[in-house]
């Protein structure tokens, strides 16, 4: 993969050569700092009517929510971030968002080759996170994870970096978490690649939906060996090119294949992607981030 981000950077940084549809998305992040191109000024809409603290005042959390652009911006996504609010405000957890603060990661950048436009990103994060100093960093984005964790270390920004399953295990395991454990059908869980085969996070999510008494079956590419939504690599910001079959479809295709009511899934790029290929299908089975699934869950 290393070797791809080399050629794709010599590509857009020295020839110019990249597809044209992601020019939406360089630019929503040159000049709003997030891919979508929503304005930061609309970076806590999603949280409107709950109780969320920003760093402004809670400047020592234990825990920094790294929110992400499409929990943020997106819908679909924000149902996400409100049902991880939920799930942290019921367990008591002493945690801060950034608010409009938080700025793209800048992953999509460097996956479609855009270094510059990364290293931007990249130093303005790691300038704020530095002078905020947190303890750690949950993310509800596979995509930030990874970025934060592993890339913005050569910036000069080592945090400890982990994903909101295995916050969510960490609460129940203290018992902060009244769930209820019935009334859940059969369940299949899509592991993310940048949070199973990138690092390596593979029964946190399970083991979240185990806390539930879920009755979880696997697809026969999964965990280690799963298969890819068909957005990573910057892929979400523009149509695939002409195959047999859309990535998507064959993913969605084999969770049908275990008749299971529920997708489960950890990411919000996922979410996408599989929720398309749902409505292409015209499949009644629900497509749910863990998340929403605990929050459901919750003994009120």
């Amino acid at each position: 993969m290393r070797d791809i981000l080399d050629i794709r950077r010599a590509l857009v940084l020295m020839d110019n050569q990249f597809p044209k549809q992601l020019q939406a998305a360089f630019r929503g992040m040159e000049r709003q700092a997030n891919p979508w191109g929503v304005s930061p000024a609309e970076r806590m809409k999603w949280a409107e009517g709950m109780p969320v603290t920003t760093i402004d005042d809670n400047p020592e959390p234990e825990v920094l929510w790294w929110v992400g652009c499409a929990p943020a911006t997106d819908a679909r996504a924000q149902k996400t971030a409100r049902a991880f609010a939920e799930i942290l405000n019921a367990a008591g957890v002493n945690y801060a968002v950034l608010g409009e603060g938080e700025q793209c990661t800048g992953d999509s950048a460097r996956r479609a080759g855009k270094e510059d436009l990364f290293f931007g990103l990249a130093s303005a994060n790691v300038e704020i996170l530095n002078e905020v100093k947190p303890r750690r960093i949950v993310t509800t984005c596979p995509h930030c994870l990874h970025t934060l964790k592993n890339e913005y270390p050569a910036f000069g920004g080592n945090y400890t970096v982990i994903h909101h399953t295995q916050l969510i295990n960490e609460l129940t395991a203290a018992g902060k978490l009244r769930l209820k454990r019935d009334g859940l059908e059969k369940l299949t869980y899509h592991d993310p690649c940048y949070l199973g085969r990138h690092n390596q996070i593979i029964d946190a999510p399970r083991q979240a939906l185990g806390s539930l008494g879920a009755s979880l079956v696997e697809m026969p590419r999964h965990g280690m060996g799963s298969f890819c939504c068909g957005a990573g690599g910057a892929q979400m910001w523009k149509e695939e090119e002409h195959g047999t079959e859309r990535v998507n479809l064959s993913r969605f295709n084999e969770a049908l294949k275990t008749e299971a009511q529920t997708v489960a899934v950890g990411c919000p790029f996922c979410m996408t992607m599989l929720n398309d290929a749902r409505k292409d299908l015209n499949s009644e089975v629900e497509v749910l981030d863990i998340a929403e699934i605990v929050a459901a869950a919750l003994e009120k």
